[in-house]
This record gives structure tokens, sequence and C-alpha cells, in this order.
């Protein structure tokens, strides 16, 4: 129950904290997403399409996790503005906050495009492959993850790295290794797995950092608030 004395400061304190483990949670679905769907869906996109019988199940499992992964996703930026605070500059944050619906929308349509090939696979499988609609697909589902999503999680993390430059709201060396690991999702092309796990990888060391510092802060809050005995 919410101290009425203190209620603000609660629910400061509480708002974080649920948006770092929802941070944790878009990562780790999103990282099971990505491992189930390479080792399922061949890197080549003139695959010939087997992975549609063969690893239909695993695929349709890793396309579910996408959408809460995506909600997820929406309140870990909603946890960054929180810390930013009065110090949020309007044209760092307006990329920020553009990139990260940028990098949601692309994975979604990746994800849809994948769903689409399954049900049209399940329906009408010779026409699907004698038509040209697979090979298309195929093509652009690549190209949306491994170029377009890339690069938009890149000017995620090289505007949200320099709101904390300018700010201090987050520790240097984090928004140093923020700059770091954005050139080279900038430069890279996501050929190894790896390269797309960059992205969760960070949303998940920066929620663990965000849960942790909140949880000594309320156990600072928690300190303070103890009223101290009668005195003799």
């Amino acid at each position: 129950m919410i101290d009425e004395a203190h209620p603000l400061t609660d629910r400061r304190l509480r708002t974080p904290r649920a948006a770092a483990v929802a941070g944790i949670l878009f990562s780790l679905l999103l990282s099971t997403g990505y491992i189930l769907i390479r080792i399922s869906i061949p890197a080549d996109p003139a695959d010939g399409g087997v992975w549609l019988e063969e690893r239909a199940g695993t695929v349709t499992l890793a396309l579910s996790l996408v959408p809460i992964a995506g909600i997820a996703f929406l309140w870990f930026i909603g946890v960054v503005r929180d810390r930013i605070g009065a110090f949020e500059d309007r044209f760092f944050s307006s990329v920020f906050f553009g990139s990260g619906l940028l990098y949601l929308g692309m994975t979604f349509v990746s994800a849809a495009l994948a769903g689409g090939l399954l049900a049209a696979y399940g329906l009408e499988a010779e026409k699907l492959m004698a038509s040209g609609v697979y090979t298309f697909a195929r093509g652009v589902m690549w190209r949306i993850t491994n170029i377009y999503a890339l690069r938009m999680s890149s000017v995620f993390m090289f505007s949200l790295g320099t709101i904390w430059v300018r700010t201090r709201t987050m520790p240097r060396w984090l928004a140093f290794l923020t700059y770091g690991l954005a050139l080279v999702l900038l430069v890279s092309i996501g050929l190894s797995l790896w390269v797309t796990l960059i992205f969760p990888s960070w949303v998940l060391i920066i929620s663990v950092y965000i849960l942790i510092l909140n949880l000594r802060t309320t156990g600072a809050q928690d300190g303070l608030s103890v009223t101290p005995g009668s005195q003799p």
C-alpha cells in the first residue's frame, strides 16, 4: 500500500522498476525469437522454402513472441524518458522516439511477412512457390531485418547516448558503450546472429542497470523514512 505521506515518491520509484523489468522482458523475448528464426530460416533469401514445412512450428513460436516483445519495448522507451525527465532535449528526443517506433514497426512488418508466408504455404504451397511471391517476400524480410531495422536501432542508440552525455542522467561509460555498439550496427549488415542480438543485449544491460539503481534508491528512501524510537 502506498504511503499517503509520500504518494509521488512511491509512484516515481515504482514506475521505473516496472518499466526496467519490461526492458528485460523485451530483450529475452526478442533474443529468443531471433535465435529460433535464425536456426529455422536459412540466411540466404534464395533458399527453396524447406523451412515452411519442416520448421513451421518453431517459426510460429518465434513469431508469437514478437508482439509481446514489442509491447515491452514501448515500456522500455517510457522508462528511459522518465529518467531523462525535465532535461529532455526536443531534437534528440524526437530522433530517439521516432527511430524506436520505426525499429519496432519494421520488426512487426518482417514478422508479419513471415507469418503470411506460413499461412500461404499451408493453403496453396505449389502456387506460392511457383508464383515468385515467396522469393520476393524473403528478400523483403531480409532487407527489413538486416539493413533498415538494424540502422534504426543504431540511430536509437546514438541519439540516446547523446542525450545521456548532455544530461548526465546515466554514467559516461554506459553512454560510450552505447556509441560503440551503435557504430557496429551502423556499419554492419546482420549476416551474423550475434549482430542482430546486439540491440536486445544492449537493452538488457540498460534495463538491469536501471533496475539495480532503482532498488538501491528504494532502499535508501525506506531507510530515511524509518521513524526513530522514543528517546530515553
